[in-house]
């Protein structure tokens, strides 16, 4: 176990393994099981009332030594407690959204939000009687107030926004919702360990670690991570009634990406901005939605609350520019797969344009068709000639 003042480098290196001076292998085994066997039924009993306590082994669907040598990492990535690793990151969006809220209750999630969190709050929970109302991802502090309801209980954030990179002032949002009494969920995908949630307000950081902690392209699996005993009791209690479950197989792949990740963030953060910028210096580019970029609209919050960038952004093309054309140029593309699901060692390229909901904001404030784009671990030369070909198809 590294210490608290090394680097993120060397703590992810060293987090949750058994460590230099023990006798056997550099990584943990694999432990996989349902059955839990108890030397007693009074040993029995006395563990099964403690089931939410860290690793405490009861039944396989609590978790086992592999799961928590994960949530271990996890927490201490995002700099809080408890980590709760689930199957998916939209299982990790829906576990504190359905451990906090309860018929009649009112929730605010941003426009920008990722798309099957917002089908989730629009279906599921409306059904149970649960009330979203969407906001604009750059409301102020004053601006949320005027949204607060006396039955407001969550405050949901995703900061950069899917699609669409607006950065939120979390602190700020922050203290409007618990001066109310309600709690603030944030989706810390993009931030990863870049932005540290627990620092800026948020009482429940949800990582989809399929992105960069696998980091392979592999595994599916989210985390939630708390910072207090109370919401850690609210949040796995939700999590163990509803059966979630992630692979001890997928938790091992995610820990084995988490070695290398702060090593594959840095180059490729760095080749992110690269292409980036070359994307800024083309005449058929109208904006570059990349929040680390000096032209980004909230790129001081940037600088006030994040420590670096992952590499995924978006393209606005200019509006002379149709769908199609830029369908056109994605197709075309040699080295940029077509998916959705980024942070893996590969590069991809998404058209965007026509899947982005809003209600409270406009998509048309993009301006043209829109292209969002990951880079992976290509030179990043390579890319930028597959992508020069590419404009001279969106003619």
């Amino acid at each position: 176990m590294s210490d608290e003042h090394h680097s993120f480098a060397t703590r992810v290196t060293h987090v949750s393994r058994p460590g230099i001076r023990s006798h056997g292998f550099v990584n943990g085994g694999v432990h996989r099981g349902s059955t839990v066997l108890y030397p007693s039924s009074e040993a029995r009993q006395t563990l099964g009332a403690a089931g939410l306590d860290k690793h405490a082994l009861t039944y396989g669907t609590s978790g086992g030594p592999t799961h928590f040598a994960l949530e271990d990492a996890i927490a201490e990535v995002e700099g809080g407690t408890r980590c709760l690793i689930v199957g998916t990151g939209l299982a990790a969006c829906a576990v504190p959204l359905m451990a906090y809220l309860k018929a009649g209750d009112h929730c605010l999630v941003p426009d920008s939000a990722y798309g099957p969190t917002r089908r989730l709050c629009d279906g599921l929970l409306a059904g149970w009687g649960i009330e979203t109302t969407y906001y604009d991802p750059t409301i102020d502090a004053e601006g949320l107030r005027s949204l607060m309801r006396p039955n407001t209980r969550v405050l949901y954030t995703e900061s950069p926004g899917s699609h669409t990179f607006e950065l939120q002032d979390i602190p700020a949002l922050a203290a409007v919702a618990h001066a109310q009494g309600a709690k603030v969920l944030m989706d810390n995908t993009w931030g990863i360990h870049h932005f540290q949630p627990f620092k800026h307000g948020v009482d429940v950081s949800i990582q989809a670690l399929t992105k960069y902690v696998g980091g392979h392209s592999d595994v599916l699996l989210g985390s939630v991570v708390v910072n207090t005993e109370e919401d850690w009791t609210t949040v796995a209690s939700a999590g163990r009634f509803m059966g979630h479950y992630a692979s001890p197989d997928d938790c091992w792949l995610a820990l084995r990406g988490l070695r290398t990740m702060a090593v594959r963030l840095k180059h490729q953060e760095a080749a992110g901005l690269e292409v980036a910028r070359w994307f800024e210096s083309r005449p058929e580019v109208l904006r570059v939605l990349h929040p680390a970029l000096p032209s980004h609209p909230q790129h001081a919050l940037f600088k006030r609350d994040f420590t670096g960038a992952c590499s995924l952004f978006g393209v606005v093309f200019q509006p002379r520019y149709t769908r199609a054309q830029a369908d056109a140029l994605v197709d075309g593309l040699k080295l940029f797969g077509i998916g959705a699901s980024w942070g893996g060692f590969e590069s991809l390229a998404l058209a965007t344009t026509g899947f982005v909901t809003r209600t409270a904001t406009s998509a048309e404030a993009l301006g043209g068709p829109a292209v969002r784009f990951h880079i992976g671990l290509e030179d990043t030369a390579d890319l930028i000639a597959d992508l020069e070909a590419g404009m001279a198809r969106l003619a």
